[in-house]
């Protein structure tokens, strides 16, 4: 009896070895599971083809909406030519608009991956909201705005919601684009030479995928929408945002986040409060201006900006005086330090290349205004089959997707080796060729709009000149989105201080919000000064009784100007340089063209 007990005891002491090598087990198993999750690598490629794909997504729902708005505006709502031209460029202006926002909320409180899922969120309220105010209240009777079925004048409240819809489309995709735009670029390390090439490699990636997605709005949403299935097409784009933030979510883990850097506003402020104060103080080498000590800037997480000698002045802002080492504290209001400093010094020199391009930009919205009005005047039926207006801009798309390839491919290599640089172009030197090319896409239309003028139909409102005469004006346009935009996303993004990465993406979409703001300036303007009397104006109802070729060669003339004064700004610009950072590019310029050779 007692070896019966012995025996059960013995084997309730070895099911709870037992049981407890299991728990030790599987405790083991969890630990080696965590460590191997705290040790995996985040961002990388796969992390930033997650953000290509959400762009793409973002800008098909954006443009499923945009690419057709003029004439959703002139067929559904009543408007006249030149105000629903107006009415796009100051919509179009305020997504660009809230680019600055979403970048600023980005920067300074939220970080990048919050600001991201919040603001396609808004987008995709938008997209909802308009798809059902059209379906309800807009598109009345069933299948009306196609160009021949008029619609019944909106009510107030249909109106009122629609704009709603749409400015809530323009803060959705504002904010989102300029802040994906730069969170992608976080996914490399910028210290890694690999990456810093695969970083440079992104962005043209990312106006890739950008063009991508508008390419399915352009073609097919176009082609529905131009029929009258508008609130077809607007839940199409719906869906498309509604996956591309799904999408974007699933890539949470694997994520590389950074955090928020403070409001930089005040930063900037401080610099010159602190100058003025320190105005009569006499200038000191750069040696002996302010800066902590350590690897990090006084603003947590970005790298120290070596110092540069010019905007002296500014450098006031750095000098310690007997009466600053007084103070138990220093104050940020009257001690800077030179990374504070330099970040003042790098807004200033960016804000006379910024403004220039924003003539560009003002080039760049004629195609979703006034190149659409030109071709729905043209002849566009091939056969019994009637080509929308709107699906031109499939042209530029496809000129920006191959245009891409050849400049990563054949323009880089090329340019490399004649210039020594492994990127090809600089940045500024791809904006001006994005400028030049720009004001040729102007030449084309104004040439286009000659020849549509002699082959007008009598008594009819359209020209028996072929719509595909446009095909040449859109393709310039799209090559110079390859070099003006790409260029103008890694040069701001590039040249911002770390703690305004994002702010300096926006910098381009701000160029845009600017651009359309001007070009309904000058239509009004223009409108004002040449349709005095009995006179039409060049851009008249009756695009046939008008000259809109006079103002495309405006643009041209006022682009020229442009040009000058960019090419005497590129020149006198200095480009940032960090603590630790190579001083040239062309130290290593092999090692570099040997990496992207690679990528």
């Amino acid at each position: 009896m007692a070896t019966i007990v012995s025996t059960n005891a013995m084997q309730v002491q070895t099911n709870e070895k037992n049981s407890a090598g299991v728990k030790n087990g599987f405790k083991q198993k969890v630990i080696i599971k965590l460590k191997v999750l705290r040790s995996k690598k985040t961002g990388g490629w796969y992390s930033a083809f997650l953000c290509l794909v959400n762009q793409g997504l973002a800008t098909l729902a954006f443009f499923g909406v945009g690419v057709n708005l003029v004439l959703f505006l002139v067929r559904v709502l009543g408007q006249d030519n030149a105000t629903a031209a107006n009415n796009v460029s100051k919509w179009t202006g305020t997504v660009y608009l809230c680019s600055l926002l979403g970048a600023f909320i980005s920067d300074s409180y939220w970080g990048r991956f919050l600001t991201c899922a919040i603001f396609q969120l808004i987008l995709l309220l938008g997209l909802v909201i308009m798809s059902i105010t059209s379906w309800i209240f807009l598109i009345k009777p069933n299948g009306c705005g196609d160009g021949i079925l008029n619609c019944v004048p909106p009510s107030p409240l249909g109106t009122a919601l629609f704009y709603l819809a749409i400015y809530l489309v323009a803060l959705g995709y504002g904010g989102h684009q300029p802040t994906i735009a730069t969170f992608g670029s976080d996914q490399f390390d910028e210290a890694n030479p690999k990456e810093k090439i695969s970083r440079a490699a992104y962005f043209g990636y990312f106006y890739f995928a950008l063009n991508a997605g508008s390419l399915i709005s352009n073609t097919i949403l176009v082609y529905y929408e131009d029929g009258g299935k508008w609130t077809l097409g607007f839940w199409a784009s719906t869906a498309a945002a509604l996956l591309g933030l799904f999408i974007f979510l699933l890539g949470t883990p694997g994520y590389k986040y950074v955090k928020s850097f403070g409001n930089p506003l005040p930063r900037v402020a401080q610099v010159f409060v602190a100058a003025v104060r320190k105005w009569r103080v006499a200038n000191v080498e750069g040696e002996e201006l302010y800066e902590v000590d350590g690897s990090e800037s006084s603003i947590k997480g970005t790298r120290k900006i070596l110092h540069s000698n010019d905007f002296k002045k500014l450098d006031k802002a750095a000098i310690v005086t007997e009466e600053d080492r007084q103070r138990p504290a220093f104050n940020p209001w009257r001690l800077c330090t030179i990374t504070q400093v330099e970040e003042a010094k790098c807004i200033i020199r960016m804000c006379p290349i910024w403004l220039c391009t924003i003539m560009y930009s003002v080039i760049f919205t004629q195609m979703a205004s006034l190149f659409v009005e030109q071709g729905e005047v043209m002849d566009a039926t091939i056969g019994h089959f009637r080509l929308p207006a709107a699906s031109m801009s499939a042209f530029d798309i496809c000129s920006v997707l191959a245009c891409t390839f050849l400049y990563r491919f054949m323009v880089v290599p090329l340019a490399g080796k004649i210039s020594g640089n492994p990127k090809g172009l600089t940045e500024l030197q791809r904006m001006g060729v994005g400028l030049v090319i720009g004001m040729l896409s102007m030449v084309a239309a104004g040439v286009t709009e000659i020849y549509r003028l002699k082959h007008v139909i009598p008594g009819k409102e359209a020209s028996s000149l072929s719509i595909f005469w446009q095909i040449p004006q859109y393709i310039l346009v799209g090559a110079s989105e390859v070099f003006m935009y790409v260029g103008q996303l890694e040069f701001f993004n590039g040249q911002a201080p770390d703690g305004i990465k994002s702010l300096g993406s926006s910098l381009c979409m701000a160029s845009m919000s600017l651009g359309n703001y001007v070009s309904s300036m000058l239509v009004n303007m223009v409108m004002t000064i040449t349709a005095r009397g009995e006179r039409h104006g060049w851009i008249p109802e009756n695009l046939n009784n008008g000259h809109i070729d006079r103002f495309y060669f405006l643009l041209f003339g006022l682009a020229l100007v442009d040009l000058f004064a960019f090419v005497v700004f590129a020149k006198w610009y200095k480009g940032i340089q960090h603590e630790g950072s190579d001083e040239s590019c062309t130290k290593e310029g092999v090692k570099e063209s040997q990496v992207l050779d690679k990528v």
